[in-house]
């Protein structure tokens, strides 16, 4: 029991630190989701219970704050050009820029051409070569040499997938979930341990390490015209990310004390309106701030013609009156159903010591949902899976973390949206209650286990 006056604890789980007394066997992670129905099991395993956990406590921090005795809340902007007394974060700023210039050594091969530019291969390359180095110096070389420096090899398997595919010149999410996975592996290791944790450091990891990250691959992304991996094209959130949006989101909730649950509904006084994503001078303006609004300027940035036409998911997510909290809820449960659910993407993330394939022994089966039961066969897969039998949930405690209530009962779409249905671009809308129907589709429908009510 805690003694009279010590700070409550948090009301949701953190991720755990390995106990350096006695490191686990680390080793090179490999890859073991090659089927659809290899995904279910995903989602049984420690990896995405360590995963979800995560992003919930990185999500949390950024959320305004109360400040006792203050009349504002803490907000907690981006700051570009800030610069950090945090060592660890220095050293990953540091080890960003380094990775960043390699470009000048790797100049994109000129004339035209469709799917990405080849120079991204030589980049890679140069990037490969020189990592190991990178991970064994300074601070990062002091924490990564655990294990005989076997650790090192195991995260830098995550830190190299989270820049693209030198195969096939794309960039998608499943990358982005590679570097939460590089982070989450540094997190483990305590390399962070020189910074305030249930809050300050979460968020320098945020605002200083991911939003850098993101702009160094949106560079990749424009030197090296990548291709977007696995994009649902027009029918997707974003072509390449979806981090920024649940982070963005957070930013702009309703404040809260450091011990309360992630708002569900509100926002901020003087947040911008989510309709305000529409309106290219006001992303403009907040882009440099606000991770949700920089993601949209990126977009605004590659893309042209009306926002309604080339990004109505977004388009549809900016009607929800319920404020920006019912936002950051819709895209946690969004990033469950289309990113660790789907086979396209999770397919290429390797399972090591630190994001083990194990399976978590306070989980239950996923639910039999259209997102779980409708995975595609590798090419050549001889015959389809057995069917798994219908279930109820997940029992992980980082599941009840965000205290969602069940989705409302809509029936699911019985034909997943495209181009013959026309509807969506076809003219401007959004919807009159909470969302509109596209976005309820893909927000309020996931009956995930992140959906679950705490």
């Amino acid at each position: 029991m805690a003694s009279a006056g010590a700070t409550p604890l948090p009301s949701f789980p953190t991720l755990h630190l390995v106990d350096l007394a006695s490191p686990l066997a680390f080793c090179k992670p490999s890859k073991l989701i090659n089927e659809g129905h290899d995904v279910p099991r995903f989602l049984t395993s420690l990896a995405y219970r360590d995963i979800g956990t995560f992003i919930l406590q990185l999500n949390h921090a950024l959320c305004p704050r109360h400040e006792p005795g203050e009349p504002l809340p803490r907000l907690f902007p981006l700051v570009p050009g800030s610069l950090t007394s945090t060592p660890s974060i220095r050293a990953l700023q540091t080890l960003l820029a380094d990775i960043e210039n390699l470009v000048q050594q790797a100049p994109p091969d000129p004339g035209p051409r469709r799917f990405g530019n080849v120079s991204f291969r030589k980049w890679f390359a140069l990037v490969e070569a020189k990592l190991d180095g990178m991970l064994s110096s300074g601070l990062l070389g002091t924490t990564l040499n655990v294990g005989g420096g076997t650790a090192r090899e195991e995260v830098a398997s995550y830190l190299l997938g989270s820049f693209g595919s030198s195969q096939r010149l794309d960039y998608g999410t499943g990358h982005e979930l590679s570097f939460i996975a590089f982070v989450g592996c540094l997190w483990k290791l305590s390399f962070f341990k020189d910074g305030t944790q249930g809050g300050d450091i979460e968020r320098e990891i945020v605002l200083n390490v991911i939003e850098p990250y993101l702009r160094v691959v949106r560079k990749l992304i424009l030197t090296y015209t990548l291709e977007p991996a696995g994009s649902h094209g027009v029918w997707g959130l974003d072509d390449h990310s979806f981090i920024p949006y649940i982070f963005g989101s957070a930013q702009l909730t309703r404040p809260i004390a450091d011990t309360d649950p992630t708002p569900l509904e509100g926002s901020v006084k003087g947040a911008p309106k989510p309709s305000d994503v529409a309106k290219p001078a006001v992303v403009e303006a907040l882009r440099a701030t606000n991770m949700y609004f920089s993601a949209v300027g990126f977009i605004n940035d590659v893309k042209s013609g009306p926002f309604w036409e080339h990004s109505p998911i977004l388009f549809d997510v900016s009607g929800i009156r319920d404020g920006w909290g019912k936002i950051n809820k819709g895209m946690i449960k969004m990033f469950n159903a289309e990113v660790l659910s789907k086979f396209p993407v999770v397919q290429h993330f390797p399972f090591g010591s630190l994001f083990s394939w194990d399976e978590d022994p306070n989980a239950s089966m996923p639910t039999q949902s259209m997102h779980v039961a409708n995975q595609p066969l590798a090419t050549g897969a001889a015959q389809p899976p057995v069917p798994l039998p219908p279930m109820t949930g997940t029992a992980a405690p980082w599941t009840q973390a965000t205290r969602m209530p069940p989705p409302p009962g809509i029936p699911h779409p019985q034909v997943p949206p495209g181009p013959s249905t026309g509807s969506l671009v076809s003219r401007p809308h959004r919807g009159d209650t909470s969302v509109s129907e596209s976005a309820a589709a893909q927000i309020t429908l996931v009956k995930s286990p992140w959906a679950k009510d705490g």
